[in-house]
């Protein structure tokens, strides 16, 4: 399926910034089943200096420094993508959990080695004794690991409750575990700290979802977001993403931004600047289907 994908931010600030520095984590990351077939940065007003490169986890990165004074900063991607389906997978077939373990703490293979550093704890993801009593009836001795993740995402679908403006990012794990309320970026780090506590690897994706308008309605424009959800790591089936706010393995329509351990490592757009007082983001996505020939 090939996409649109535009994500418009626009700061708008109480008082003039002098000077200003940014990260940005806003072109869709490449790998086997996606790849960006044409994308545009805009950003108004013009930086003075612009770079583009990748991080630690090979996300694409851009540096940006603008140094015309300015009470506003939009920055806008338009983006089309080809995204592919991933192969069926059989759940029940992958290796047991805790054989998984034993091979991490094995050989040093270049896929093991990366994924053990989506083992431990992480800014935003910590382990405690009661992330680990949570997930351990998902996980009994001998349990395939694809099937006791399936199991953990759907306890986490059934149980949390989707809820904005209860939490920010720096809400910890174990306040979302208590309330059982969050939104997709709290689901992502309960189930991430989960997998963890048992010595399995899990990282944290962002990026986007197409959405579906409720039946006989037109699709608002803007009205899509960012999500956030996770992988797991699977011998000789590599990483597996698992959507536990939509209690799914996504399939075709999750759109992948970049990953990293939590979403510290993923934050679309960070920095810092000089003035500015108190600052006001808006953030307005548009995830659209495209067809071939619009875009030959």
């Amino acid at each position: 399926m090939i996409y649109q994908v535009t994500h418009r931010t626009t700061f708008t600030y109480t008082q003039p910034v002098a000077i200003s520095h940014h990260v940005l984590r806003l072109a869709l990351r490449t790998h086997p089943r996606q790849h960006s077939l044409r994308s545009s940065l805009t950003i108004d007003p013009t930086p003075s200096v612009r770079s583009d490169g990748k991080d630690y986890f090979g996300n694409p990165l851009t540096h940006l420094t603008i140094q015309t004074p300015h009470s506003a900063l939009v920055v806008e991607t338009q983006t089309t993508v080809d995204v592919n389906k991933p192969e069926p997978i059989h759940l029940d077939q992958s290796l047991p959990w805790d054989q998984v373990t034993e091979q991490l703490q094995g050989a040093m293979d270049g896929e093991i080695l990366d994924a053990q550093q989506f083992l431990y704890d992480s800014p935003y993801v910590t382990i405690d004794d009661d992330t680990y009593e949570f997930v351990r009836e998902c996980f009994p001795p001998g349990r395939p690991i694809l099937a006791g993740v399936m199991d953990l995402t759907s306890r986490i679908f059934k149980e949390f409750t989707y809820e904005g403006g209860v939490t920010d990012v720096s809400t910890p794990v174990k306040d979302v575990l208590k309330a059982r309320k969050g939104v997709c970026q709290d689901f992502a780090h309960v189930e991430i700290a989960a997998l963890r506590s048992l010595g399995l690897p899990a990282r944290y994706i962002s990026g986007y979802l197409l959405t579906h308008p409720p039946e006989g309605q037109e699709k608002l424009v803007g009205a899509d977001a960012s999500h956030a959800w996770l992988s797991a790591w699977c011998p000789g089936l590599g990483w597996i993403d698992f959507d536990p706010t939509n209690n799914c393995i996504p399939n075709g329509e999750h759109i992948t931004l970049a990953w990293g351990r939590d979403y510290g490592d993923v934050s679309p757009i960070n920095g810092f600047m000089v003035g500015g007082g108190h600052h006001t983001p808006t953030v307005s996505v548009d995830v659209s289907p495209v067809s071939l020939p619009s875009i030959v």
